[in-house]
C-alpha cells in the first residue's frame, strides 16, 4: 500500500509538473505574440523611415511624388550589378512619368572583398545618369580605402563619392590611374577601381532596363 501510495503521489506530482509547464508556454506564446502585434506597426514605420532616409541621400524627396517604397520591382540575381541574390529597384515618377530609379548594386572587387552601394540613376528618354551613390557595406582598410564610405572621407566638403553625381554613359567608367575621368587617392587604388567599375555597370543595367523595369507591374 505504501508503494501504491508513493506511486500515486509521484504520478500526481508529474501531472501538476506538467500542467505548469503547459500554462506556462501558453502564457509565454501568448505574450510573445501580443509583443510582435503590438509592435509589428512601430517596427514597420521605422524600417520605412530608415529605408527613405537612405534613398534621400541618393534622390532628393522633391525629385518624384510617388510613394517610392511602394512603387517597387524585385530584380533577379544580376551579376551586372554585382548581386548574387534578388533585390529591389525603387521607381520614382513625377506626375506619373518615370524620372528615376534606386537600386542596390555590389563591387565584389574590393580591396577587402565585396563593397555594397545604393544609386540613384535618372532617366530621360533613352538617356541616363547617376544621381548620386552611397556605400552602404565595405571591410576596406580604415583610414586608407574606407574614403568611398562619405561617413568616413575626411573631405567631408567634397566627398570622394560625390564625383559620379551627374556623370552618364558617355563617360568612361575607370579611374585615372587607368585612363579614365574619375579620381582616387594615393595608396588606395583597388576601392576606388572596385565602385567606379560597379557604378559603371549598373548605370548600364538601369539604362538598358528602364522601360522593362517600370512596365513591370
Amino acid at each position: 500500500m505504501k508503494i501504491e501510495r508513493e506511486e500515486a503521489s509521484a504520478a500526481r506530482i508529474s501531472a501538476r509538473t506538467a500542467l505548469i509547464m503547459v500554462l506556462f508556454t501558453l502564457a509565454f506564446t501568448t505574450l510573445m505574440a501580443w509583443v510582435y502585434v503590438s509592435t509589428k506597426g512601430a517596427i514597420e514605420a521605422s524600417d520605412a523611415e530608415e529605408k527613405l532616409r537612405l534613398i534621400g541621400e541618393v534622390l532628393p524627396p522633391d525629385a518624384y511624388d510617388n510613394a517610392l517604397l511602394k512603387d517597387s520591382v524585385e530584380i533577379a540575381a544580376a551579376p551586372e550589378l554585382g548581386m548574387t541574390h534578388p533585390s529591389r529597384a525603387y521607381r520614382a515618377r513625377k506626375a506619373g512619368k518615370p524620372v528615376a530609379l534606386v537600386i542596390e548594386a555590389a563591387a565584389p572587387d574590393g580591396y577587402s572583398g565585396k563593397i555594397e552601394l545604393i544609386l540613384a540613376v535618372r532617366v530621360d528618354g533613352e538617356a541616363a545618369s547617376v544621381s548620386a551613390v552611397r556605400v552602404t557595406g565595405h571591410r576596406e582598410t580604415p583610414g586608407l580605402g574606407d574614403y568611398i564610405d562619405p561617413k568616413k572621407d575626411r573631405n567631408k566638403q567634397q566627398p570622394w563619392i560625390d564625383q559620379f553625381a551627374g556623370a552618364g554613359l558617355a563617360k568612361q567608367w575607370r579611374v585615372k590611374k587607368d585612363g579614365g575621368p574619375f579620381a582616387q587617392r594615393a595608396g588606395a587604388t583597388i576601392s576606388a577601381r572596385a565602385v567606379t567599375q560597379a557604378v559603371g555597370r549598373a548605370l548600364q543595367f538601369a539604362a538598358d532596363n528602364q522601360k522593362r523595369l517600370f512596365a513591370e507591374p
